[in-house]
């Protein structure tokens, strides 16, 4: 669909912010001894051109050996949208551990409140496509201090910002709720290791933890996940004892709570 120039915002985004009309650039680095792979994102509606953005970078991340989960990738890409999508460039680099997030927008001012919950600039359009209440980057940040990662927000060359996430290579076993065994023999001589989550597990894991008890209705909203994926996904932590319910509240447990520390 073509969009004449007057209908756009800042040459980055529709007025309705309802399609972004600019091309976002992925560098994947293998070294910087070598030039970059790079992908580029072609424009289309806004939900999906965001949805096309976060999971080319969450695949591109891991198949270079990287750690860091999907909700954190697709909470900063979503912010961009601040930034009407403005010359977005994304660099991977560090095997897939450190995620730069740079754009040409209005850039971030207040950079400390942004990753404070309840501060947002988000206008009424932005809000058919994010959330728009101020728990993207805040979310981003306690993720990561669970991960021993970090998350850094610094101007731009001229104008716009840049976003930078990383966490510590993880070259541990890993065993996610989903294939742990849910019968364990609590006489066994050796101390059972906490239980490992996988990204989707540990987002939830971290949003009840945050929250004292959630309902599925709530932890699917808040996460952007499909119903029915969040709750197959809570079931197999209830079968892990990662997680209790009570009526429709669902609780972190002890051993989830234990889970959530060991995340490193």
């Amino acid at each position: 669909m073509a969009y004449e120039m007057e209908n756009t915002f800042e040459d980055g985004v529709t007025s309705d912010y309802a399609q972004a009309v600019t091309t976002a650039r992925i560098a994947t680095y293998d070294d910087f001894r070598s030039a970059p792979r790079v992908t580029e994102i072609s424009p289309c509606r806004t939900n999906e051109y965001i949805e096309n953005l976060a999971s080319t970078i969450y695949t591109q991340a891991q198949q270079a050996g990287g750690t860091i989960p999907y909700t954190v990738i697709r909470e900063v890409s979503e912010n961009f949208i601040h930034a009407q999508f403005k010359e977005i460039v994304v660099s991977i680099f560090d095997r897939g551990n450190t995620i730069r997030f740079a754009d040409q927008g209005p850039g971030i001012e207040e950079k400390e409140k942004a990753q404070l919950p309840g501060f947002s600039s988000a206008t009424s359009p932005m809000k058919r496509y994010i959330r728009g209440v101020g728990s993207g980057l805040p979310l981003v940040k306690e993720y990561l201090s669970f991960s021993h990662g970090r998350i850094s927000i610094e101007d731009n060359m001229h104008s716009g910002a840049v976003v930078t996430v990383s966490v510590a290579p993880d070259h541990e076993p890993t065993h996610s709720a989903s294939s742990y065994p849910t019968h364990r023999n609590p006489e066994a001589t050796p101390p059972i290791p906490a239980i490992r989550l996988d990204d989707r597990e540990a987002s939830i894991a971290l949003l009840i933890h945050e929250n004292g008890a959630m309902r599925l209705t709530d932890i699917y909203k808040t996460l952007d996940m499909p119903q029915s994926s969040t709750y197959r996904v809570l079931s197999k932590m209830k079968e892990a004892g990662i997680v209790d319910k009570d009526g429709k509240m669902f609780t972190l447990t002890d051993e989830g709570k234990r889970s959530l520390e060991s995340i490193s």
